[in-house]
């Protein structure tokens, strides 16, 4: 299987027409350059989140060009610490432009997730980048999907799940 880097993966939003989405199944994730802005979470220092600036820009740049950018989050409750800090660092992402909704595991109708259950970003309906993580949830980079079957069972999938799911603003980890 090829694999593409993130900096690959996140250059698709260039050409990005009408809609992104993004699927999350995963309580833990192994993203290097989260690692300190985590940490110093975890000692309870406050951050002003300098780091996702990159991904701010883009999401900004979507938005104002009409452009829909969604994540949903399936969460194991209760949550882990990871979890509890993306809660914590999600808000610039939603000022962005980003919409952000919050599902809890134990709360999931009867689904089949594609892809093995991988997480995926589904653009325009029309193409899948599937998230492939070692066994220590570190990123190895993502395939790309243009299966027409698969990509209507994703949007399938988020179509199905999204309206179920709770907004940022509006969920809590427990």
């Amino acid at each position: 299987m090829d694999l593409i880097t993130p900096d690959q993966r996140d250059e698709l939003f260039d050409t990005l027409e009408r809609d992104a989405f993004h699927l999350e199944l995963r309580d833990e994730y192994g993203v290097p350059r989260e690692n300190a802005p985590f940490a110093r979470w975890k000692r309870g220092e406050r951050d002003d989140c300098a780091w996702m600036e990159p991904w701010l820009a883009r999401v900004r740049t979507s938005a104002s060009a009409g452009r829909s950018m969604r994540r949903l989050r399936i969460v194991t409750e209760p949550v882990s610490d990871y979890i509890r800090w993306e809660h914590a660092v999600t808000p610039p992402m939603v000022e962005a432009g980003e919409e952000i909704r919050w599902l809890p595991r134990h709360q999931l109708p009867a689904v089949e997730f594609p892809l093995d259950g991988s997480d995926w970003w589904l653009f325009d309906d029309q193409l899948l980048a599937v998230g492939r993580f070692d066994h220590d949830g570190r990123v190895l980079g993502s395939e790309l999907v243009t299966d027409p079957a698969v990509v209507a069972q994703c949007a399938a999938v988020r179509d199905h799940l999204w309206p179920l799911a709770i907004p940022h603003a509006e969920y809590k980890p427990a």
